[in-house]
């Protein structure tokens, strides 16, 4: 672990409730420490190809660092609208700008390892070339649906990640 200070601790948050209306502000380590609900946006990004941008996070990142994730996404901040956050932080994880606006696709209650949080999923096609931000982003690459699926029991993957991802497959085998 790196012995710089975790990323955005202090970044103020809407707390939500468990109907995500919002109830109050606190900065994100306060969040995370006490369990409060808060919001945040998973999007899948896929190249020109239908490949899935996977990564690996970065040691300083706040919650699950080290893990892998197929999805780019994070906390939305103050005043944030979910559509607002999917786009910025698309653009930012990526490290592209001119993407255009990713689709949404599902909200749900994400309770498990890490705390609780509203969860927006969206889905973006990337055909810019991507320069993902090296404070977030240790290792990338774009990956093949099925090169995704046989790596999911390898690989030491975020556990809101692997639950979005489980309920966008349900979502589009239903949909």
């Amino acid at each position: 672990m790196s012995d710089q200070q975790p990323l955005a601790a202090d970044e103020v948050l809407d707390v939500v409730d468990e109907h995500d209306r919002v109830v109050g502000r606190a900065p994100r380590g306060e969040v995370y420490a006490k369990g409060l609900i808060h919001r945040c946006v998973f999007v899948q990004a896929r190249d020109a190809r239908g490949r899935i941008f996977v990564h690996r996070r970065t040691d300083r990142k706040l919650v699950f660092p080290s893990r892998y994730d197929m999805f780019v996404g994070g906390v939305l901040g103050t005043g944030e609208s979910y559509d607002e956050a999917a786009l910025r932080e698309a653009e930012e994880e990526l490290g592209v700008s001119g993407l255009p606006a990713p689709t949404p696709l599902f909200r749900f209650l994400y309770e498990g390892p890490g705390g609780r949080w509203w969860s927006a999923v969206y889905e973006v096609r990337c055909e810019l070339p991507v320069a993902p931000q090296e404070e977030e982003v240790a290792w990338w690459d774009f990956l093949a649906e099925e090169e995704l699926r046989s790596r999911l029991d390898a690989w030491e993957w975020v556990p809101d990640g692997l639950e979005a991802y489980a309920r966008l497959r349900e979502h589009r085998r239903t949909g």
